[in-house]
């Protein structure tokens, strides 16, 4: 009797569905939107003190990060359908094992990028001009591997503009203290670059056989978590900057404080000698972190409303 035929087993946050809903959000990794969506809401939220905020506003600036989002990674995953098909670990990602074309994925990539471009229009100029430059760093991204260790940061850089395209598309300017809104961008840099260093430690085998980069290959799994770990020290000190900068109140600092926990937790998760528990830090502890922070963000805002409201009723 033939033993049963194993199939090698699929990433995690991938959607076992049949239907094209289900391919296209396996093929982008929708849940992974988790991460840095509720950062785009913290710039809208912050931007709300001294700009008027709509409906109207808050659904385009999600739709254009989730169609960016859709072509920044659709891209990636094309230009890097080689290397997936070579590695244990990506190759039943849709392109290698054959349940997506690449043409059908070009044609969702082009189709998400004009979704982008006109969300980005229809918030306000400055965004419109923008979003061009947006979508090149994130398409660049992909190319990095190829020949700089640093491709994580670059990958943060790239859903940093999630946070400051957030609050441009209320503002349709810069902030008022000009600093904040770079700290906030350095904050989410450093947080998903630090988190993707990690998510890089098992592929180390396979990046030095096939010449890619990253920190992990170039400097070993250990020190690899070292960095990431100072990374995200500069995260916490950079959500404290963007506080500062705001004029934020108590509450905000306790989603700090919070989120500074969740990051403490996740590296007890992650071991040089024990990757088992990375899909939890990786995802899990990522995602709690950035919809904990949120809430907190918005809590801090409604609260300062009601303050405010309170106030002008004693005075009259």
């Amino acid at each position: 009797m033939s033993a049963p035929t194993q199939h090698p087993a699929r990433e995690g946050q991938t959607f076992q569905g049949t239907s094209r809903l289900s391919l296209y959000a396996s093929f982008v990794k929708l849940p992974h939107t988790v991460f840095a969506l509720p950062f785009a809401l913290v710039g809208v939220t912050l931007a709300s003190y001294r700009y008027p905020v709509t409906w109207r506003s808050v659904a385009w600036t999600v739709l254009a990060f989730t169609a960016a989002r859709f072509a920044a990674m659709g891209f990636n995953r094309i230009v890097d359908r080689e290397y997936d098909a070579r590695n244990p670990r990506t190759k039943m990602r849709e392109i290698p094992r054959g349940v997506l074309g690449v043409r059908e994925a070009w044609v969702s990539v082009a189709v998400a990028s004009m979704v982008f471009v006109l969300a980005a229009r229809a918030l306000n100029p400055l965004c419109f001009a923008l979003a061009p430059i947006a979508l090149a760093w994130v398409f660049f991204y992909s190319y990095t591997k190829r020949f700089t260790r640093f491709a994580h940061l670059v990958l943060g850089l790239g859903l940093s503009i999630a946070p400051v395209g957030g609050y441009l598309a209320v503002a349709g300017r810069w902030s008022p203290v000009w600093w904040m809104l770079c700290a906030l961008a350095l904050a989410v840099a450093t947080w998903v670059g630090g988190f993707d260093i990690l998510y890089a430690l098992p592929d180390v085998d396979f990046d030095r056989s096939n010449a890619l980069h990253s920190i992990p290959a170039a400097i070993g799994v250990q020190r690899a978590i070292v960095f990431a770990r100072a990374m995200h020290v500069t995260t916490i000190l950079m959500l404290i900057a963007t506080g500062i900068g705001a004029g934020s109140m108590v509450i905000y600092f306790i989603g700090v404080a919070i989120a500074a926990a969740v990051l403490i937790y996740e590296h007890t998760l992650v071991k040089a000698d024990d990757l088992s528990k990375l899909g939890a830090a990786f995802f899990t502890v990522n995602g709690v972190l950035s919809i904990t922070f949120l809430l907190f963000v918005v809590a801090e805002r409604l609260y300062a409303a009601a303050w405010m409201r309170a106030a002008m009723e004693r005075g009259l």
